[in-house]
Protein backbone atom coordinates (compact mmCIF):
# COMPACT_ATOMS: atom_id res chain seq x y z
CA UNK A 1 0.00 0.00 0.00
CA UNK A 2 2.60 2.50 1.19
CA UNK A 3 5.33 2.59 -1.98
CA UNK A 4 6.20 5.42 -4.89
CA UNK A 5 2.67 5.19 -6.53
CA UNK A 6 1.27 6.09 -3.10
CA UNK A 7 3.74 8.49 -1.75
CA UNK A 8 3.15 10.14 -5.59
CA UNK A 9 -0.34 10.49 -5.04
CA UNK A 10 -0.22 12.13 -1.63
CA UNK A 11 1.91 14.48 -2.72
CA UNK A 12 0.06 15.45 -5.68
CA UNK A 13 -3.00 15.93 -3.37
CA UNK A 14 -0.44 17.99 -0.68
CA UNK A 15 0.39 20.15 -3.75
CA UNK A 16 -3.75 20.38 -4.66
CA UNK A 17 -4.98 21.24 -1.23
CA UNK A 18 -1.84 23.63 0.17
CA UNK A 19 -2.12 25.56 -3.48
CA UNK A 20 -5.81 25.90 -3.41
CA UNK A 21 -7.77 29.56 -2.63
CA UNK A 22 -10.30 27.42 -0.84
CA UNK A 23 -7.20 26.36 1.53
CA UNK A 24 -5.82 29.43 1.94
CA UNK A 25 -9.07 31.73 2.48
CA UNK A 26 -10.69 28.94 5.17
CA UNK A 27 -7.52 28.93 7.06
CA UNK A 28 -7.17 32.65 7.23
CA UNK A 29 -10.95 33.40 7.40
CA UNK A 30 -12.71 30.52 9.65
CA UNK A 31 -10.71 32.30 12.63
CA UNK A 32 -12.10 35.87 11.84
CA UNK A 33 -15.80 34.03 11.16
CA UNK A 34 -15.46 33.00 14.64
CA UNK A 35 -14.04 36.11 16.20
CA UNK A 36 -16.86 37.68 13.81
CA UNK A 37 -19.85 35.86 15.43
CA UNK A 38 -18.94 36.72 18.66
CA UNK A 39 -18.62 39.85 18.08
CA UNK A 40 -22.43 40.15 15.92
CA UNK A 41 -23.47 38.01 19.43
CA UNK A 42 -21.96 40.97 21.44
CA UNK A 43 -23.30 43.74 19.28
CA UNK A 44 -27.04 41.76 19.27
CA UNK A 45 -26.44 41.42 23.01
CA UNK A 46 -25.58 44.91 23.49
CA UNK A 47 -28.52 46.36 21.23
CA UNK A 48 -31.09 44.08 23.28
CA UNK A 49 -29.74 46.59 26.47
CA UNK A 50 -30.79 49.46 24.79
CA UNK A 51 -34.28 48.96 23.95
CA UNK A 52 -37.18 50.82 25.08
CA UNK A 53 -39.44 49.34 27.64
CA UNK A 54 -42.54 50.86 28.75
CA UNK A 55 -43.71 49.13 32.04
CA UNK A 56 -46.45 49.18 35.14
CA UNK A 57 -45.15 48.40 38.07
CA UNK A 58 -47.59 47.90 40.35
CA UNK A 59 -47.64 46.53 44.36
CA UNK A 60 -50.12 45.54 47.10
CA UNK A 61 -48.01 48.42 49.56
CA UNK A 62 -47.63 52.27 49.24
CA UNK A 63 -44.47 51.94 51.02
CA UNK A 64 -43.22 49.48 49.05
CA UNK A 65 -44.16 51.51 45.48
CA UNK A 66 -42.19 53.94 46.58
CA UNK A 67 -39.20 52.10 47.43
CA UNK A 68 -39.11 50.92 43.93
CA UNK A 69 -39.84 54.24 42.35
CA UNK A 70 -36.48 55.90 44.73
CA UNK A 71 -34.19 52.56 43.57
CA UNK A 72 -35.32 52.27 39.92
CA UNK A 73 -34.85 56.51 39.87
CA UNK A 74 -31.23 55.48 40.49
CA UNK A 75 -30.94 53.18 37.60
CA UNK A 76 -29.22 53.85 34.94
CA UNK A 77 -31.58 52.39 32.23
CA UNK A 78 -34.39 54.67 33.78
CA UNK A 79 -32.03 57.87 33.64
CA UNK A 80 -31.22 57.77 30.22
CA UNK A 81 -34.53 56.86 29.10
CA UNK A 82 -34.70 53.48 28.23
CA UNK A 83 -36.91 52.04 30.60
CA UNK A 84 -40.18 54.27 31.28
CA UNK A 85 -41.78 53.14 34.90
CA UNK A 86 -45.41 53.81 35.83
CA UNK A 87 -45.82 53.28 39.32
CA UNK A 88 -48.94 51.86 41.01
CA UNK A 89 -50.51 50.35 44.53
CA UNK A 90 -53.37 48.34 43.93
CA UNK A 91 -54.70 45.51 45.79
CA UNK A 92 -54.58 41.94 43.78
CA UNK A 93 -57.91 42.48 42.72
CA UNK A 94 -57.46 45.44 41.39
CA UNK A 95 -55.08 44.89 39.37
CA UNK A 96 -56.63 41.79 37.97
CA UNK A 97 -59.02 44.20 36.49
CA UNK A 98 -56.76 46.74 35.58
CA UNK A 99 -55.01 44.31 33.34
CA UNK A 100 -58.11 43.37 31.93
CA UNK A 101 -59.03 47.15 30.89
CA UNK A 102 -55.15 47.68 29.58
CA UNK A 103 -54.83 44.24 27.98
CA UNK A 104 -54.99 45.95 24.38
CA UNK A 105 -52.16 47.99 25.21
CA UNK A 106 -50.21 45.25 26.09
CA UNK A 107 -51.23 43.00 22.47
CA UNK A 108 -50.82 46.27 20.69
CA UNK A 109 -47.19 46.55 22.53
CA UNK A 110 -47.82 50.76 23.57
CA UNK A 111 -47.16 48.88 26.82
CA UNK A 112 -44.52 46.14 27.34
CA UNK A 113 -45.62 44.54 29.96
CA UNK A 114 -46.99 45.02 33.53
CA UNK A 115 -44.88 43.73 37.00
CA UNK A 116 -46.96 42.90 40.05
CA UNK A 117 -45.66 42.83 43.44
CA UNK A 118 -47.80 40.76 46.01
CA UNK A 119 -47.04 41.48 49.53
CA UNK A 120 -46.33 38.15 49.86
CA UNK A 121 -43.17 38.31 47.84
CA UNK A 122 -41.91 39.76 51.16
CA UNK A 123 -41.85 35.82 51.96
CA UNK A 124 -41.61 33.84 49.33
CA UNK A 125 -39.72 36.86 46.44
CA UNK A 126 -42.45 35.08 43.36
CA UNK A 127 -43.07 37.75 41.45
CA UNK A 128 -45.31 37.95 38.33
CA UNK A 129 -44.73 40.19 34.35
CA UNK A 130 -47.58 40.24 32.48
CA UNK A 131 -46.14 40.45 28.83
CA UNK A 132 -46.86 39.92 25.15
CA UNK A 133 -43.73 38.06 25.39
CA UNK A 134 -43.88 36.50 28.32
CA UNK A 135 -40.04 35.01 28.71
CA UNK A 136 -38.20 38.38 28.08
CA UNK A 137 -34.92 37.20 29.74
CA UNK A 138 -32.63 40.20 28.81
CA UNK A 139 -35.39 42.27 30.89
CA UNK A 140 -35.73 40.03 33.67
CA UNK A 141 -32.76 39.32 34.63
CA UNK A 142 -31.85 43.29 34.12
CA UNK A 143 -34.92 44.04 36.50
CA UNK A 144 -34.45 40.98 38.75
CA UNK A 145 -31.03 42.50 40.65
CA UNK A 146 -33.01 46.07 41.46
CA UNK A 147 -36.17 44.37 42.96
CA UNK A 148 -34.25 41.82 44.93
CA UNK A 149 -32.63 44.55 46.50
CA UNK A 150 -35.62 46.18 47.59
CA UNK A 151 -37.43 43.03 48.72
CA UNK A 152 -34.50 42.64 50.71
CA UNK A 153 -34.44 46.10 52.39
CA UNK A 154 -38.13 46.15 53.24
CA UNK A 155 -38.18 42.15 54.53
CA UNK A 156 -35.32 43.30 57.10
CA UNK A 157 -36.33 46.61 57.43
CA UNK A 158 -38.02 46.23 60.27
CA UNK A 159 -34.86 44.20 61.69
CA UNK A 160 -32.26 45.46 63.77
CA UNK A 161 -29.44 45.01 61.17
CA UNK A 162 -26.95 47.64 60.23
CA UNK A 163 -25.82 48.42 56.58
CA UNK A 164 -23.21 46.07 56.29
CA UNK A 165 -25.14 43.73 57.22
CA UNK A 166 -27.77 44.22 54.65
CA UNK A 167 -25.08 44.58 51.97
CA UNK A 168 -24.42 40.97 52.92
CA UNK A 169 -27.60 39.69 52.61
CA UNK A 170 -27.74 41.55 48.88
CA UNK A 171 -24.64 40.13 47.68
CA UNK A 172 -24.65 36.73 45.75
CA UNK A 173 -22.11 33.87 46.61
CA UNK A 174 -18.84 34.34 44.63
CA UNK A 175 -17.46 30.47 44.27
CA UNK A 176 -14.05 30.17 43.42
CA UNK A 177 -12.54 27.56 41.19
CA UNK A 178 -9.31 25.43 42.12
CA UNK A 179 -7.72 22.86 39.57
CA UNK A 180 -6.66 19.96 41.82
CA UNK A 181 -4.50 17.51 39.77
CA UNK A 182 -0.91 15.55 40.06
CA UNK A 183 0.77 18.72 40.20
CA UNK A 184 2.15 19.83 43.21
CA UNK A 185 0.13 23.15 43.94
CA UNK A 186 -3.54 23.52 43.34
CA UNK A 187 -4.44 25.92 40.54
CA UNK A 188 -6.80 28.62 40.54
CA UNK A 189 -8.85 28.04 37.13
CA UNK A 190 -11.00 31.03 35.20
CA UNK A 191 -12.97 30.75 32.15
CA UNK A 192 -9.60 29.83 29.96
CA UNK A 193 -10.42 25.97 29.62
CA UNK A 194 -14.04 26.82 29.46
CA UNK A 195 -13.05 28.65 26.53
CA UNK A 196 -10.55 26.05 25.34
CA UNK A 197 -12.77 23.54 25.15
CA UNK A 198 -15.35 25.38 23.35
CA UNK A 199 -12.65 26.18 20.73
CA UNK A 200 -11.43 22.27 20.34
CA UNK A 201 -15.07 21.16 20.06
CA UNK A 202 -16.12 23.26 17.42
CA UNK A 203 -12.83 23.23 15.44
CA UNK A 204 -12.56 20.05 15.07
CA UNK A 205 -16.43 19.24 14.27
CA UNK A 206 -16.48 22.13 11.73
CA UNK A 207 -12.82 21.04 9.99
CA UNK A 208 -13.96 17.57 9.79
CA UNK A 209 -17.07 18.11 8.08
CA UNK A 210 -15.39 20.53 6.00
CA UNK A 211 -12.24 18.06 4.82
CA UNK A 212 -15.12 15.52 4.00
CA UNK A 213 -17.11 17.38 2.24
CA UNK A 214 -13.95 18.82 -0.10
CA UNK A 215 -12.66 15.19 -0.41
CA UNK A 216 -15.88 13.94 -1.21
CA UNK A 217 -16.79 16.98 -4.18
CA UNK A 218 -13.19 16.12 -5.25
CA UNK A 219 -13.79 12.29 -5.69
CA UNK A 220 -17.27 13.36 -7.72
CA UNK A 221 -15.52 16.10 -9.54
CA UNK A 222 -12.58 13.02 -10.65
CA UNK A 223 -15.31 10.68 -11.35
CA UNK A 224 -17.09 12.66 -13.76
CA UNK A 225 -14.22 13.98 -15.47
CA UNK A 226 -12.54 11.04 -15.90
CA UNK A 227 -9.47 12.07 -14.38
CA UNK A 228 -9.72 9.12 -12.33
CA UNK A 229 -9.13 6.66 -15.23
CA UNK A 230 -6.11 8.09 -16.34
CA UNK A 231 -4.70 7.95 -12.47
CA UNK A 232 -6.18 4.70 -12.56
CA UNK A 233 -3.61 3.87 -15.48
CA UNK A 234 -0.83 4.76 -13.18
CA UNK A 235 -1.99 3.40 -9.98
CA UNK A 236 -4.39 1.07 -8.05
CA UNK A 237 -7.52 1.67 -6.31
CA UNK A 238 -6.08 1.24 -3.20
CA UNK A 239 -2.74 3.54 -4.20
CA UNK A 240 -5.09 6.31 -5.10
CA UNK A 241 -7.41 6.67 -2.45
CA UNK A 242 -4.68 5.86 0.23
CA UNK A 243 -2.70 8.31 -1.05
CA UNK A 244 -5.69 11.11 -1.13
CA UNK A 245 -6.99 9.98 2.06
CA UNK A 246 -3.59 10.61 3.53
CA UNK A 247 -2.47 14.23 1.71
CA UNK A 248 -5.83 15.65 2.40
CA UNK A 249 -5.37 14.52 6.43
CA UNK A 250 -1.65 15.94 6.39
CA UNK A 251 -2.78 19.17 4.82
CA UNK A 252 -6.22 20.08 7.12
CA UNK A 253 -3.54 18.68 10.42
CA UNK A 254 -1.52 21.44 9.38
CA UNK A 255 -4.36 24.08 8.94
CA UNK A 256 -5.76 23.24 12.18
CA UNK A 257 -2.32 23.30 13.65
CA UNK A 258 -2.11 27.16 12.30
CA UNK A 259 -5.59 27.86 14.04
CA UNK A 260 -4.23 26.66 17.22
CA UNK A 261 -1.17 28.61 16.88
CA UNK A 262 -2.23 31.30 19.40
CA UNK A 263 -3.01 28.77 21.94
CA UNK A 264 0.58 26.91 21.20
CA UNK A 265 2.45 30.34 21.72
CA UNK A 266 0.63 30.85 24.52
CA UNK A 267 1.46 27.87 26.03
CA UNK A 268 5.34 27.97 25.10
CA UNK A 269 6.27 31.25 25.52
CA UNK A 270 5.88 34.31 27.89
CA UNK A 271 5.41 36.48 25.23
CA UNK A 272 1.62 37.11 25.64
CA UNK A 273 0.15 36.82 29.09
CA UNK A 274 -3.77 36.90 29.47
CA UNK A 275 -5.46 38.27 32.20
CA UNK A 276 -5.44 36.13 35.07
CA UNK A 277 -9.74 35.33 34.75
CA UNK A 278 -8.77 33.52 31.23
CA UNK A 279 -6.11 31.95 31.41
CA UNK A 280 -6.08 28.18 30.72
CA UNK A 281 -3.80 25.17 31.35
CA UNK A 282 -2.84 22.76 28.39
CA UNK A 283 0.02 21.17 27.94
CA UNK A 284 2.14 20.93 25.31
CA UNK A 285 1.30 16.66 25.41
CA UNK A 286 -2.20 17.73 25.50
CA UNK A 287 -1.33 19.93 22.29
CA UNK A 288 0.49 16.99 20.32
CA UNK A 289 -2.03 14.42 21.34
CA UNK A 290 -4.95 16.99 19.83
CA UNK A 291 -3.67 17.44 16.76
CA UNK A 292 -2.50 13.30 16.31
CA UNK A 293 -5.99 12.75 17.72
CA UNK A 294 -7.45 14.89 14.66
CA UNK A 295 -5.00 13.36 12.20
CA UNK A 296 -6.43 9.80 12.97
CA UNK A 297 -10.25 11.39 13.16
CA UNK A 298 -9.29 13.13 9.12
CA UNK A 299 -8.34 9.55 7.81
CA UNK A 300 -11.33 8.02 9.19
CA UNK A 301 -13.90 10.32 7.92
CA UNK A 302 -12.01 11.83 4.67
CA UNK A 303 -12.32 7.36 3.87
CA UNK A 304 -15.68 7.53 4.32
CA UNK A 305 -16.28 10.93 2.38
CA UNK A 306 -14.60 9.31 -0.47
CA UNK A 307 -16.06 6.35 -0.51
CA UNK A 308 -19.72 8.56 -0.38
CA UNK A 309 -18.19 10.25 -3.26
CA UNK A 310 -16.73 7.36 -5.19
CA UNK A 311 -20.56 6.05 -5.16
CA UNK A 312 -22.34 8.57 -6.02
CA UNK A 313 -22.35 10.82 -9.83
CA UNK A 314 -23.33 14.62 -8.22
CA UNK A 315 -23.55 16.48 -5.08
CA UNK A 316 -27.05 16.19 -4.46
CA UNK A 317 -27.31 11.84 -4.99
CA UNK A 318 -24.38 12.24 -2.49
CA UNK A 319 -26.46 13.43 -0.48
CA UNK A 320 -28.43 10.72 0.85
CA UNK A 321 -24.80 8.81 1.77
CA UNK A 322 -23.75 11.83 3.41
CA UNK A 323 -25.59 12.43 6.54
CA UNK A 324 -24.88 9.67 8.04
CA UNK A 325 -21.16 10.28 8.42
CA UNK A 326 -22.44 13.30 9.05
CA UNK A 327 -24.40 12.16 12.07
CA UNK A 328 -20.89 9.99 13.21
CA UNK A 329 -19.55 14.05 14.07
CA UNK A 330 -22.62 15.84 14.91
CA UNK A 331 -23.53 13.23 17.90
CA UNK A 332 -20.18 14.05 19.57
CA UNK A 333 -20.37 17.53 18.89
CA UNK A 334 -23.39 17.56 21.27
CA UNK A 335 -21.74 15.57 23.88
CA UNK A 336 -18.79 17.51 23.73
CA UNK A 337 -20.86 20.41 24.10
CA UNK A 338 -22.66 18.85 27.19
CA UNK A 339 -19.49 18.32 28.87
CA UNK A 340 -19.29 22.17 29.64
CA UNK A 341 -21.79 21.67 32.05
CA UNK A 342 -20.94 18.21 33.41
CA UNK A 343 -17.21 17.53 32.23
CA UNK A 344 -17.83 13.82 34.71
CA UNK A 345 -21.10 12.96 33.12
CA UNK A 346 -21.07 9.19 32.31
CA UNK A 347 -22.49 10.05 29.12
CA UNK A 348 -19.33 11.69 27.80
CA UNK A 349 -16.90 9.62 29.49
CA UNK A 350 -18.27 6.50 27.36
CA UNK A 351 -18.43 8.76 24.13
CA UNK A 352 -14.74 9.84 25.12
CA UNK A 353 -13.65 5.84 24.52
CA UNK A 354 -15.63 5.64 21.32
CA UNK A 355 -15.15 4.94 17.61
CA UNK A 356 -15.92 8.04 16.05
CA UNK A 357 -16.92 9.73 19.07
CA UNK A 358 -13.63 9.96 20.60
CA UNK A 359 -12.64 12.00 17.90
CA UNK A 360 -14.18 15.15 19.36
CA UNK A 361 -15.09 14.15 22.89
CA UNK A 362 -12.05 12.92 24.34
CA UNK A 363 -10.04 16.64 23.98
CA UNK A 364 -13.25 18.89 24.40
CA UNK A 365 -12.67 16.46 27.90
CA UNK A 366 -8.97 16.87 28.16
CA UNK A 367 -9.29 20.50 28.42
CA UNK A 368 -11.55 20.55 31.23
CA UNK A 369 -10.28 17.83 33.22
CA UNK A 370 -7.19 15.37 33.71
CA UNK A 371 -7.27 12.56 32.04
CA UNK A 372 -5.25 9.16 33.06
CA UNK A 373 -2.89 8.35 30.24
CA UNK A 374 -4.84 4.73 29.97
CA UNK A 375 -7.95 6.33 28.96
CA UNK A 376 -5.47 8.30 26.23
CA UNK A 377 -3.73 5.43 24.78
CA UNK A 378 -7.31 3.68 24.46
CA UNK A 379 -8.55 6.37 22.72
CA UNK A 380 -6.30 6.42 20.36
CA UNK A 381 -6.06 2.31 20.05
CA UNK A 382 -9.92 2.83 19.52
CA UNK A 383 -8.94 5.24 16.78
CA UNK A 384 -6.66 3.59 14.87
CA UNK A 385 -8.62 0.07 15.15
CA UNK A 386 -11.67 2.03 13.41
CA UNK A 387 -9.45 3.16 10.95
CA UNK A 388 -8.21 -0.33 10.11
CA UNK A 389 -11.74 -1.73 10.21
CA UNK A 390 -13.55 0.49 8.07
CA UNK A 391 -10.74 0.58 5.34
CA UNK A 392 -10.99 -2.79 4.03
CA UNK A 393 -15.40 -2.12 3.27
CA UNK A 394 -14.29 1.55 2.48
CA UNK A 395 -11.76 0.38 -0.53
CA UNK A 396 -13.83 -2.46 -1.85
CA UNK A 397 -16.47 0.42 -2.25
CA UNK A 398 -14.38 2.62 -3.80
CA UNK A 399 -12.68 0.36 -6.33
CA UNK A 400 -16.09 -0.52 -7.93
CA UNK A 401 -17.82 2.82 -7.16
CA UNK A 402 -15.17 5.02 -9.02
CA UNK A 403 -15.18 3.54 -12.35
CA UNK A 404 -19.40 2.57 -12.04
CA UNK A 405 -21.57 5.39 -14.36
CA UNK A 406 -24.87 5.41 -15.14
CA UNK A 407 -27.79 4.46 -12.76
CA UNK A 408 -27.50 5.44 -9.20
CA UNK A 409 -26.70 2.17 -7.34
CA UNK A 410 -29.25 1.05 -4.21
CA UNK A 411 -27.86 0.30 -0.68
CA UNK A 412 -28.60 -3.74 -2.21
CA UNK A 413 -26.06 -3.06 -4.75
CA UNK A 414 -23.58 -1.59 -2.44
CA UNK A 415 -23.74 -3.97 -0.54
CA UNK A 416 -22.83 -6.47 -2.94
CA UNK A 417 -19.55 -4.76 -3.57
CA UNK A 418 -18.24 -5.10 -0.47
CA UNK A 419 -19.32 -8.98 -0.84
CA UNK A 420 -16.82 -9.46 -3.87
CA UNK A 421 -13.73 -11.52 -3.37
CA UNK A 422 -10.85 -9.78 -4.83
Amino acid sequence: MFNYRTIAVFKREIKEKLMSKSFILMTILLPVFMFGIMGIQTLLMSYNEETRASLDLVTESYELTLAFENEFAQREFVKNGNMVFYYFTMSREEFENYLKKNKQDIISEKKTGMIFIPSSALQDKEVEYYAKTGKDITLTEKLGGAINKVLIENYFGTKDLTQDELDYARKWVDIASYKVSEKDEVEKEGYGNLILSYLFAFLLYMSLLMMGQMTMNSVIEEKNSRVVEVLLSSVSSKELMTGKILGASATGTLQMAIWLLPVIMVVSTSWFVLPDKYMFSVTAFQMIYMLVNFFMGLITFLGLFATVGAIFESQQDAQSGMWPVMLLAIIPFFIAMSLVMNPNSPIGQIASLLPFASIIVMPTKMALVDIPIWQLVLAMTVNIGTIFAIFPIAGKIYRVGILRTGKKPSWNEIVSWVKYKY
